[in-house]
């Protein structure tokens, strides 16, 4: 059945809608058989990240000399509510760091001979990425990071720790922020990225990391110990990270938002199933007003903030400043998809407690999304910075 929340938006092209119905059927199909078994491995497994890339979902807008589509920001989104849908959140941001996270630190700064080394296979599934930039004492505050890369000769040589890295375990290649500025130096001109490939002596994955939620998501901590690299794995220039870092942080929280409008709306459509199948006091739970409005509103809710994602997307893909309607998107939707499971948990009642049900799994993974990828409190401030332009 067709629901408002899928009639195709204005803002979305015949490409965006195909891409959209092939993510679906790949959920519906390769995913939500396998999601409950991935959660207890801890991962997802490389065999279905190879077939997305087979699929074409890996490389959407990346150049086709490399496999990719070559399409724009609202693909991006398009990827990104859908695997939100999924109902498996840990396989959605194990995808999605991939795709949109730490690899366009390669597509957007790699040298000719970084991106031909690594970014068909990246496409391809065959490289996964993770991006290392949190640290014990570094979280939103980019700039206070202290694992540092000092120069020898043709190398630089990294020190330091990082934690809660998404895909920390598994990944081939991590894109490490690191300092590389001197004392006294301003810190926003200290910070650079660094290519770290698998298996780099001095490179050392700790503990998997063990979450609240997204559990088929592995997460790590990571040790550089005397990490020789060569100095051609800088990506792009020295003490430019920050601003790399910066500017993808835009496309990070686009991302986020547009995978928490999809977890909301498959919150919703799971718990109406649930309410108009549900009997109590001798009717469906749907037939009491109370809940039929509380939900009503919470997909008036979802509808805006969905809108509000894709016109901050369309924003982007129509090369406008953003950084008010992006922060605008991550602050809302971390809020709104914790608001729409708490909710929907509370509908289903004593099941909703269970980890047998599918709610109670959602919840716990939205947890994060307030979180993750820029606190709600730093989003509002970067939103109270541009109010009244």
């Amino acid at each position: 059945m067709t629901t408002q929340a899928q009639r195709r938006s204005a803002y979305f092209e015949p490409e965006h809608d195909m891409l959209r119905e092939q993510v679906r059927r790949f959920v519906e199909e390769e995913v939500k058989p396998h999601g409950l078994a991935w959660e207890e491995l801890g991962h997802v497994p490389r065999e279905v990240l190879r077939r997305m890339g087979d699929l074409g979902f890996l490389g959407i807008r990346y150049p086709a000399e490399y496999g990719g589509s070559e399409l724009d920001t609202l693909a991006t989104v398009v990827l990104a509510e859908e695997l939100g849908r999924s109902t498996f959140s840990g396989f959605a941001i194990t995808v999605l760091v991939h795709t949109d996270m730490a690899s366009v630190h390669i597509a957007h700064a790699g040298s000719p001979a970084q991106k031909a080394a690594h970014m068909a296979d990246i496409v391809a599934g065959r490289k996964i990425c993770a991006v290392a930039v949190t640290e014990p004492g570094a979280g939103s505050d980019v700039k206070a990071i202290r694992t540092r890369a000092r120069r020898e000769g043709d190398d630089y040589v990294i020190d330091g720790s990082k934690i809660y890295i998404t895909n920390g375990v598994l990944a081939d290649l991590y894109c490490v922020a690191v300092k590389t500025g001197g004392e006294g130096e301003r810190p926003s001109r200290s910070i650079s990225m660094i290519l770290v490939e698998k298996g780099t002596p001095g490179l050392r994955v700790g503990r998997a990391l063990d979450k609240h939620g997204w559990r088929s998501s592995d997460t790590a901590e990571l040790f550089f110990e005397d990490c020789r690299v060569p100095a051609a794995n800088l990506l792009g220039e020295e003490g430019q990270g920050f601003y790399a870092i910066m500017r993808n942080f835009q496309n990070e929280r686009t991302v986020i938002g547009a995978m928490a409008v999809g977890e909301s709306q498959a919150a919703i459509d799971l718990t109406l199933d649930w309410l108009t199948s549900r009997r109590a006091f001798g009717e469906p739970l749907w037939a009491k007003g109370a809940i039929r409005q509380r939900l009503a509103m919470l997909q008036a809710k979802v509808e805006a903030a969905r809108q509000l994602v894709y016109h901050a997307a369309w924003l982007d893909a129509q090369g406008h400043e953003a950084t008010r309607e992006v922060s605008m998107v991550k602050a809302l939707c971390g809020d709104l998809v914790n608001e729409v499971m708490a909710a929907c948990l509370q509908f289903h009642g004593g099941l909703g407690f269970m980890r047998e049900s599918t709610i109670e799994r959602m919840t716990r993974d939205a947890r994060v999304q307030t979180i993750g990828g820029g606190a709600t409190e730093v989003m509002l401030e970067e939103v109270a910075k541009r109010m009244g332009r």
